[in-house]
């Protein structure tokens, strides 16, 4: 019973921390405003009057106030990022060019002759 207490805890928690309340209430407040429209004109026409923004009701206010002021909040109490690594190394992304002198090659592939050098195998009958 404790287990399923703290892990019912844990996640309404979580839930609250990344903002899932403000989804939840705006998520009421469509449904809410569909049905409400749903009885004055058709289906089609009620979740186009719900989802166009242009008539929000008190709810989708108290929504969108919220979550401005929860955003304030936590610009706000972001603190300063501290820079440890300024030190200047230098670094080379190549390494130094080391000149090579290739052995000059005279021989074209038409004077090249591949020949075994012994005879190949033959199969002995039974």
């Amino acid at each position: 019973m404790l287990r399923l207490l703290s892990r019912t805890i844990t996640v309404v928690a979580l839930c609250l921390a990344i903002g899932l309340q403000w989804f939840a209430l705006q998520s009421i407040a469509w449904t809410a405003m569909m049905i409400q429209n749903a009885k004055q004109v058709s289906f089609c026409k009620a979740v186009e009057d719900t989802f166009d923004g242009t008539r929000p009701c008190s709810l989708c206010h108290i929504v969108n106030k919220g979550e401005t002021s929860q955003k304030k909040q936590n610009t706000q109490t972001s603190p300063a990022k501290i820079d440890i690594t300024c030190v200047v190394r230098p670094f080379r992304l190549l390494p130094r060019l080391v000149p090579f002198d290739y052995l000059p090659f005279t021989a074209s592939a038409f004077e090249i002759e591949h020949s075994p050098l012994s005879p190949p195998p033959r199969i002995k009958p039974i």
